[in-house]
């Protein structure tokens, strides 16, 4: 709790699972409070989220479909709560990733030949 209120999280490459009817997020990183003593506990250790049963019911069905995955979004406080964003995201397809590396090799090299052309 302290070392979250000194906002040291982080939840890149974190992502959330059901398992027996709990949600569980896998993978995030909270460092240890530095005020602590020898008995800090794991800062990867999977973390249970507390959630309505209707609403865990509802996203293990959408989680069911191929390619789905629940990913914590943000972290902030209401009162004394932790509370967490999740969202339901797909995976992008082969094809996608080459389509945006594509438009990225095309952005460089217009910004390069726009700089080529204000040097002359």
């Amino acid at each position: 709790m302290k070392s979250l209120r000194q906002g040291s999280v982080n939840l890149k490459d974190s992502w959330c699972d059901i398992k027996d009817g709990e949600l569980f997020v896998k993978q995030m990183h909270i460092s240890p409070y530095e005020k602590g003593n020898i008995f800090n506990k794991d800062p990867m250790r999977t973390r249970k989220l507390l959630m309505h049963r209707q609403e865990i019911r509802r996203l293990a069905s959408e989680l069911a479909l191929q390619g789905y995955t629940l990913v914590p979004l943000s972290i902030y406080f209401k009162g004394s709560r932790i509370k967490m964003q999740v969202g339901l995201c797909q995976g992008k397809k082969l094809y996608d990733k080459r389509d945006d590396m594509a438009k990225r090799d095309a952005k460089r090299d217009i910004d390069r030949a726009l700089k080529e052309r204000a040097r002359s």
